[in-house]
């Protein structure tokens, strides 16, 4: 298997080839030409995975790419069910469904991540503000949540993934663990921040 960041690296190289490939209405988005940004955000959703889950969703990607799927792609379409409901039942049909047993994965993970950022937003409240609105109930055109984001983000994952990436945050929540903390905290450290408390402080900017 290989090392850690190893991983992480090849994810976010297969992830931004993907991402530039994604079709706009309206063309490119300015988001898609800022490769730092890109690999900051991506790596820092990632240090918090085991080993064996990283190595699952590598896989996924390559099996994507072989089969002319665009995972990037996909999410973005997951998303419009909450944002844009219109659109998303004339594409719908392109989707690949998922199976019950995922679904309700992808629901206990949900409940898990919510728990972590509703403590982490009480400890931190400054650099939560400055991301994504956390609830789906808050979603509109131009804006996702947190739970949009990931759970249109799970919805792509293949179900080995998704079982390998549940049982990491069950492991993290059995040592009191916060996965949603690691991942925070390895954002603002890339923005020169030395901790979250040290974000906080200074009302640091973060957007995940």
């Amino acid at each position: 298997m290989e090392d850690k960041m190893d991983l992480i690296n090849s994810i976010v190289k297969h992830e931004w080839i993907a991402f530039i490939d994604v079709q706009n209405i309206g063309g490119k988005a300015n988001c898609q030409e800022d490769t730092e940004t890109f690999i900051t955000m991506r790596t820092s959703q990632y240090i918090s995975w085991s080993n064996s889950a990283l190595d699952s969703y590598l896989k996924d990607l390559l099996e994507a790419e072989a089969n002319g799927r665009n995972l990037i792609s996909e999410k973005y379409a997951w998303m419009m069910k909450s944002t844009s409901p219109a659109e998303y039942a004339r594409i719908e049909h392109l989707l690949p469904s998922l199976e019950p047993e995922v679904n309700r994965l992808i629901d206990k993970i949900m409940a898990i991540e919510l728990a972590w950022q509703e403590d982490i937003l009480k400890e931190f409240p400054y650099v939560i503000e400055k991301g994504r609105p956390l609830y789906s109930i808050q979603d509109n055109r131009l804006v996702t949540s947190f739970e949009t984001y990931l759970r249109s983000e799970l919805a792509t994952f293949s179900k080995r993934t998704i079982e390998l990436y549940y049982e990491n945050r069950v492991n993290q929540m059995a040592q009191n663990i916060n996965g949603a903390k690691i991942t925070l905290e390895y954002t603002v450290k890339q923005y020169g921040y030395q901790s979250l408390e040290d974000a906080n402080d200074k009302n640091g900017p973060v957007t995940l």
